[in-house]
């Protein structure tokens, strides 16, 4: 399972000139908030555990601004360069603590895309690395990639300004293999210019080509772009999902992993959902019963298997909302009425507090009444699924 996250944060971003004497590139305020702050939550939802932050430039400010240790649903832990690195140089120094594959992402741009999706292009291709790739009508500023129509890297062209044309580009995300320490020499090390030409060499990096929202903060007018565009793209169309009947079979307070299967479609629905950048939400009233009464901590680790599951299609839920409450519960801390529990809304609200969501054209997909009535008392669009049709429901969505 793809689980960790290594994020470059170390850069110094002198062609921000004053704007970042005295702040860190990577956490500028866009929105009124750090940039570094949006990358992580865009991370975080995808269900990674942890994030490491490699750093060097006013280091501390970093260190102490995630302090709390955590973003969303992932550990954070920064790491400072011993001395100038370079982006490889960075990961050999923090080679004890990665796993043997991990996503690496640049800490200065944004790639709106299933990362996940990349992972599963990873693991079915034999190599050491494999890029996203952006498709930009100016390449110039960023150096174009060629692949092969098998998505095998075959060059990396030098920065141009002067003759910009259309292409791909790197879009700065990665999943990478632990073994590219071997290739990291000492001293200051580039990935990108001293690393990667030689996995091309070894026909050992490939690229998946994506659409998303791309941008990078590196330059004032890109950075002044950021302000705007970012709190946009950061406002996402949502999909409520119930769980057990709609994603997975139910067989009754399901709380076992090892009873988890799902149902026909239900895999790639949630796929397709990822794919075109929507939240996909689960709202349920099982938290599972062991024991005789409601165990909250097993239906955390049910979830986190069915996201683990979902990894392997290149999918995931990016938040589980569950009622741990019953009126006829057999503990007191759980046996009550309450408006978290469908058709009561609190599960709705509590999301739309935590997410920056549209709910323009969000929709709610369930199996029970219960499920339909919610949606509409929280004002949006229900659709009732047999446990066969989702996939059906989501590709009439046109996603």
């Amino acid at each position: 399972m793809l689980r960790q996250a290594v994020v470059l944060v170390g850069g110094l971003g002198t062609r921000l000139g004053a704007l970042t004497a005295d702040v860190p590139k990577p956490m500028l305020p866009v929105g009124g908030e750090p940039f570094l702050d949006i990358l992580l939550r865009n991370i975080a939802r995808h269900g990674f555990e942890e994030v490491i932050l490699l750093a060097r430039h006013q280091a501390q400010k970093i260190r102490d601004h995630y302090a709390s240790g955590r973003i969303g649903g992932a550990k954070v832990k920064v790491i400072e360069e011993a001395g100038r690195a370079g982006t490889g140089g960075a990961l050999r120094e923090a080679a004890d603590l990665l796993d043997d594959v991990f996503l690496l992402s640049n800490g200065d741009s944004f790639f709106d895309f299933n990362y996940l999706a990349l992972a599963q292009r990873f693991g079915r291709q034999h190599c050491n690395i494999a890029l996203a790739l952006r498709e930009v009508p100016d390449t110039g500023r960023f150096g174009q990639v060629s692949i092969d129509q098998g998505g095998r890297i075959l060059h990396f062209a030098e920065k141009l300004p002067s003759i910009g044309q259309p292409g791909l580009i790197n879009g700065g995300v990665y999943v990478a293999a632990r073994r590219i320490i071997d290739d990291i020499g000492p001293g200051e090390v580039s990935l990108e210019t001293d690393v990667m030409p030689r996995l091309v060499e070894r026909e050992q990096i490939i690229g998946m080509t994506f659409e998303g929202y791309f941008l990078d903060i590196g330059m004032p007018e890109t950075y002044e772009q950021a302000q705007v565009e970012l709190p946009a793209v950061e406002r996402r169309k949502v999909v409520f999902l119930d769980r057990d009947g709609t994603l997975n079979r139910d067989d009754g307070y399901t709380h076992r992993t090892e009873d988890l299967v799902f149902l026909p479609g239900a895999v790639d629905a949630v796929r397709r959902c990822n794919d075109a950048g929507r939240l996909v939400i689960v709202v349920t009233n099982q938290a599972g019963i062991a024991r005789g009464y409601f165990d909250v901590a097993q239906m955390r680790e049910f979830n986190r298997e069915m996201n683990r599951r979902l990894q392997d299609a290149g999918a995931h839920v990016d938040a589980f909302y569950f009622c741990p409450h019953h009126p006829n519960g057999s503990v007191a801390e759980f046996s009550r009425t309450c408006d978290c529990r469908k058709p009561g809304t609190g599960l709705f609200e509590q999301a739309r507090s935590d997410w920056r969501m549209d709910l323009d054209e969000a929709i709610m997909i369930g199996d029970k009444p219960s499920d339909l009535q919610a949606a509409r008392a929280f004002g949006i669009r229900a659709v009732q699924t047999d446990g066969t049709d989702l996939g059906k429901i989501v590709e009439d969505m046109g996603l």
